[in-house]
């Protein structure tokens, strides 16, 4: 779908003041999900003095499993190092929501707030299940028809199922991002239960259709990004059977791309975890989105 980039119309959900900006989220309808899409805003206190032209650098923040914009953006603790560095954030929901979209009861790990950032190709999930060509095309048009955001300074991070997020839609476009980084990613959808589960209804039987989405196989496909960085707690329940970091490390490696991988002793899958470093990640993009 042709999404235009300059008469996106925006509902306020709600606005408050934080560490002098604004944290806000807004909600408009999409074209390419088909529903009332929302997403969270934080702009720093430097966006009040910009003079006409002016424009900051853009984070976009993707989030895991089960959560909507609000998990990052009551726990997450970005917005003092957002204001530090002058850094807009921005944190859309997980799937499309809304009576009309169709979900796996009593499943967590699928349906809504799971909708893997993929493109879903499958009945009954491929008419609104459109995250991909949500959060690549219609989501930044949005915020840049609406906020200050310089389209030529802009970097990606998300946790667990948004860092597997994050982790694609950076490989996938690297000449959009800066920097990509992520909190305990699923790296490798194609070769995991919970990715295996999700692709395989998304988008069918066929495993070459899932390479797109998945980490490891778009490295070992020629995809390339400069500037990637990856913490992973060693308390994760999830490290072993769903994370498997280790296949992205091999993967670079061979591909001769070059990739930071820290791990965290002590650390589990939790906003704790991220709250943790959370500043830190910010101010490593800040350094590349300024540079």
């Amino acid at each position: 779908m042709t999404v235009p980039t300059d008469n996106t119309v925006l509902e306020t959900v709600s606005e408050a003041k934080a560490f002098g900006g604004v944290q806000g989220v807004y909600s408009h309808a999409s074209a390419e999900t088909g529903t009332e899409m929302t997403f969270a805003v934080y702009l720093p206190p430097q966006a009040e003095s910009l003079a006409e032209g002016e424009t900051l650098p853009v984070l976009y923040y993707l989030s895991g499993l089960t959560c909507t914009h609000a998990n990052v953006t009551e726990k997450g603790e970005f917005r003092a190092a957002c204001a530090e560095h002058g850094i807009i954030f921005v944190a859309p929901d997980t799937s499309p929501r809304g009576d009309e979209v169709p979900d796996a009861d009593g499943e967590y790990d699928f349906g809504l707030g799971a909708g893997f950032y993929v493109d879903a190709t499958q009945a009954p999930y491929d008419e609104h299940y459109r995250m991909r060509a949500y959060i690549e095309r219609e989501l930044p048009a949005a915020v840049e028809a609406n906020f200050p955001v310089d389209p030529a300074r802009q970097s990606i991070m998300g946790h667990s199922m948004g860092g597997h997020g994050a982790l694609t839609v950076g490989l996938r476009t690297p000449d959009r991002f800066r920097s990509i980084s992520a909190f305990s990613p699923i790296v490798a959808p194609s070769q995991v239960p919970w990715g295996e589960k999700a692709l395989g209804r998304y988008l069918g039987e066929d495993r070459k259709a899932w390479r797109e989405y998945d980490a490891v196989a778009l490295v070992e496909d020629g995809a390339r990004a400069d500037h990637v960085l990856v913490d992973q707690g060693m308390a994760d329940d999830f490290l072993v059977e769903q994370l498997q970091t280790h296949r992205l490390a091999e993967a670079c490696k061979a591909a001769g791309m070059e990739l930071e991988i820290r791990l965290q002793e002590g650390y589990d899958h939790s906003y704790f975890f991220i709250s943790s470093f959370m500043a830190d990640h910010i101010r490593w993009h800040a350094e590349r989105l300024k540079a």
